[in-house]
């Protein structure tokens, strides 16, 4: 499988980088268990719905360093790098290489905060489009926005679902 290149941006171009799509969730769990849920390779597909597959390449303990490779429906592989590793805080990682052209800079941002009611998710996905992706991306901004907060709801559903005892809806 072919390989495309991708900028090897740091935790702090999430901040500024040309696209960046914010949602929130708060969830009945711990940061303990979100951040347990988050390193869990077979949980990633269960609410990330255009996940297939999450590899973890690294050896544990997993920190800034870390890789793994992430399969998505489409085709897409991400082969990324994490780039802040701050346990029950935040993770960020990088796309270091795509498996399809059209991302010259790929990242992402979970931060874990105390929040009324419960723990409070933040997930920003960052990216910076190239190709006819530049064209792309602007149409469709704000679909995927509403896509990944279904997707972080659906996490915490899922969390919540595990702490109470009752299914996951």
């Amino acid at each position: 499988m072919r390989r495309y290149a991708c900028d090897k941006v740091a935790d702090e171009w999430i901040d500024t980088a040309p696209v960046r799509l914010v949602n929130r969730v708060v969830v009945d769990a711990s940061p303990e268990r979100i951040w347990a849920a988050l390193e869990d390779a077979d949980m990633w597909p269960r609410w990330a719905t255009v996940i297939t597959h999450v590899e973890w390449t690294s050896e544990r303990p997993f920190g800034v360093g870390t890789t793994r490779t992430v399969t998505m429906r489409g085709g897409m592989t991400g082969y990324e790098e994490f780039i802040a590793w701050d346990p029950h805080r935040r993770m960020s990682f990088r796309f270091n290489e795509a498996s399809m052209n059209g991302v010259r800079a790929f990242a992402e941002r979970y931060t874990i905060d105390p929040a009324p009611g419960g723990t409070s998710v933040e997930w920003v996905m960052a990216m910076q489009p190239s190709g006819a992706s530049k064209l792309v991306v602007p149409l469709t901004r704000v679909p995927m926005r509403l896509m990944f907060g279904r997707m972080l709801r659906r996490f915490g559903r899922l969390l919540d679902a595990e702490h109470s005892g009752r299914p996951a809806g």
